[in-house]
């Protein structure tokens, strides 16, 4: 009536009165007249909130993964969410919904800025078993966060309820693991194989030893018959090393015998060169004029004819004139052909 209207909130809204533009009454749970046409009422749900969250990010293998979760959080500073958010009732009485998709978004989004570093730095393996590490950064990066912190929230939880890879990659993982657990099978299988081996190979090895102690037993006594053998062998060696020894002996009284006799010859052979050097040194001597007077029975007229010509060659360089003609020449050749 007249404007005059009444109004009341419970105890977990925060209430905030503006009259003519300034704070005329602030606090949870209050219950108060107010002039409409001058008044605007601000009013801030408390208590905790859960919102849902879901974004995609890429891990270092380059493999899209889902996160999905929930964010709990409490409106810890009401007046100063009011500041940031318009939390004005509209026609006086009804909360502004969008408000509260607004605070919802900004969390979300400040949640996967504080985890998409860390989702980008590890494997797609390795990250679908970081869940709860991942709980813990979105946590401490939306506690670390100034945005966050301007909004006056607390972040009382954070819960990260699923981890997904996309189909396919889920479809090849499941693969993989199957595969690996019909491996696990195989080996089991392989172990209980290898263990009914084992056990039949110390039975063949206890046979083996067996048949190896005969065998060693039967080495000893060829290795007795071939040391027999050696030592026969040795007694040989020594008896031919005895005879090559004895014709060595003899080979080399011959060889010093055969010395002695080429000693010998030389001797004689140098004596009789000394014989004729001494016998022909008074020859050497001569000239050969003289030698050839003594031996002139030898000498016939072509050879003296000769030694003439020589004579005239020696003395060349003295003689004037020389006539020497065919007639001389043919009756000498004549004459020594008679004979």
């Amino acid at each position: 009536m007249f404007g005059i209207n009444y109004i009341k909130f419970d105890s977990m809204t925060y209430a905030i009165h503006y009259a003519h533009g300034n704070v005329k009454r602030e606090g949870r749970g209050l219950a108060f007249f107010y002039y409409s046409p001058t008044s605007s009422i601000t009013a801030v749900p408390l208590g905790s909130k859960d919102i849902l969250f879901i974004f995609n990010e890429t891990t270092k293998d380059f493999q899209t993964i889902t996160i999905q979760g929930q964010i709990t959080y409490a409106i810890e500073n009401p007046k100063q969410l009011s500041e940031m958010l318009d939390f004005t009732l509209d026609d006086g009485r009804k909360l502004n919904e969008a408000n509260f998709e607004k605070l919802s978004q900004r969390l979300n989004n400040e949640a996967q800025t504080a985890t998409s570093s860390f989702i980008q730095s590890i494997g797609l393996k390795e990250t679908l078993r970081s869940a709860r590490e991942i709980s813990d950064r979105i946590k401490a990066g939306l506690e670390q966060s100034d945005a966050v912190k301007l909004l006056g929230v607390s972040i009382l939880s954070v819960d990260v309820l699923a981890v997904r890879p996309t189909p396919e990659m889920a479809k090849a993982l499941e693969t993989e693991m199957r595969e690996s657990l019909q491996r696990e099978a195989d080996q089991a299988i392989y172990e209980r194989r290898n263990f009914a081996v084992e056990q039949e190979r110390m039975i063949s090895e206890s046979e083996l030893n067996t048949e190896i102690a005969v065998q060693e037993k039967r080495k000893q006594i060829n290795e007795k018959q071939a040391e027999i053998k050696v030592k026969e062998a040795e007694n040989a060696r020594r008896l031919r090393e005895m005879t090559v020894a004895a014709d060595l002996s003899v080979e080399e009284q011959r060889t010093k015998l055969i010395e002695m006799q080429v000693e010998n010859e030389r001797k004689v052979a140098d004596a009789k060169g000394y014989t004729l050097e001494k016998t022909l040194t008074p020859y050497k001597q001569m000239d050969w004029r003289t030698l050839m007077a003594i031996n002139s029975k030898g000498i016939s007229a072509i050879d003296n004819i000769g030694f003439a010509f020589r004579e005239l060659a020696e003395n060349s360089s003295k003689i004037g004139t020389l006539n020497i003609t065919p007639d001389l020449l043919d009756t000498v050749i004549k004459n020594q052909r008679s004979k």
